[in-house]
């Protein structure tokens, strides 16, 4: 039986033991790969790691997007709120000094009250004036009634603003729940795709950004001497490349203005944009106002074809309508791509083509 025991043991401490292990660890890279986790996955090639980043950073900004219009939502909801509270401290001092005055009155008429009316009408000197008094009595009695229901008024109108800044308040809450989910979303995205790009050598990350991470990529920094002349009016800067009007032209050359800029999720500007973030700031700087978000963004004017588009469209790509860039002409746009590229110029074509929007 001993030996029968120890021949068990060997067989476990053995391959079976060692394959188990295998499996395990094959199992939990499977499991990770996808989520980005430095150590799934190894032998990944550079052509496989870049797709996988590519589909992160597009992920990522999806959860960006839905940050966004969460943000928007949340200070609406704030600055409703505020407005409610500051209606309800406006009523309930107006109700205080209603409630003030009734008490005076009813103070005053207590003093005065003692004597039956018509034992005051017979101990009166002077009955025409009592007569006199006691109307004015009357029309004071009718005058106090109503400044009571006056005030059962705004007792009710102060009570029906509280329970809206009560939903408001729960409203808000929410939307700040779903800030903290999307924006921990988007921070797990850009988290896998870093400790993946951590596995290619310098010189692929480099070409990498280079390329904005999809297609064939202009890289186009802060020196714009070599790239095409903005659009300064609706005047055209070359065949096919002019604005439909000034507004347009504006937020063009705001977009050529901020070629460079580093992405930064949520940002609108001045100084850093996401894609949706950049289409906003362009416009407002054009006296436009635009949403926040790239869904609500391709809603905001005209719908225009691929064959149609001009300067200062704003074209948006993935199923998802979760990317924009302003198109500029020639088939090109200029976008804020994901962080491992700065605001530039690229071809409309990397991208799957969504539809695109005529603002101004």
């Amino acid at each position: 039986m001993a030996a029968h025991r120890k021949a068990r043991q060997r067989s476990v401490g053995g391959n079976t033991a060692r394959t188990a292990v295998t499996i395990a660890l094959a199992g939990a890279a499977t499991a990770t790969g996808f989520d980005g986790v430095g150590h799934a996955d190894p032998q990944l090639s550079p052509a496989q790691v870049k797709a996988r980043v590519d589909k992160l950073y597009e992920e990522a900004e999806a959860a960006t997007e839905k940050y966004n219009g969460a943000k928007e939502k949340a200070g609406q909801a704030e600055t409703k709120l505020r407005k409610l509270r500051d209606e309800a401290a406006r009523r309930e001092d107006r109700l205080n000094s209603a409630r003030d005055a009734l008490g005076s009155m009813a103070a005053a008429q207590y003093r005065s009250g003692g004597l039956d009316p018509v034992v005051q009408l017979a101990l009166s000197d002077h009955p025409d004036q009592y007569l006199d008094g006691a109307a004015l009595a009357e029309r004071v009695g009718t005058r106090q009634s109503a400044q009571i229901a006056g005030v059962r008024k705004q007792l009710r109108e102060l009570e029906q603003l509280r329970g809206a800044a009560n939903i408001e308040l729960a409203r808000l809450k929410s939307r700040q729940t779903e800030l903290k989910q999307h924006k921990k979303t988007v921070n797990e995205k850009l988290t896998a795709a870093r400790r993946l790009l951590d596995r290619l050598t310098p010189e692929q990350r480099t070409q990498y950004a280079e390329r904005g991470g999809a297609g064939d990529q202009q890289h186009v920094s802060r020196d714009t001497s070599r790239d095409p002349a903005p659009v300064a009016s609706s005047g055209a800067a070359g065949a096919g490349t002019a604005a439909p009007n000034s507004r347009a032209a504006a937020a063009v050359a705001y977009a050529y203005a901020k070629l460079g800029s580093p992405y930064v999720w949520g940002a609108t500007g001045p100084n850093a944009f996401d894609c949706s973030g950049l289409a906003q700031a362009a416009y407002r700087s054009a006296g436009v106002s635009l949403p926040r978000t790239t869904y609500s963004q391709i809603n905001a004017g005209t719908r225009v074809t691929r064959s149609e588009l001009q300067p200062g469209d704003l074209v948006f790509f993935y199923a998802g309508i979760t990317h924009v860039g302003i198109y500029i002409g020639n088939g090109q746009m200029i976008h804020a791509p994901n962080p491992s590229a700065p605001v530039r110029v690229a071809p409309i074509s990397e991208m799957p083509f969504a539809g695109a929007t005529r603002v101004a």
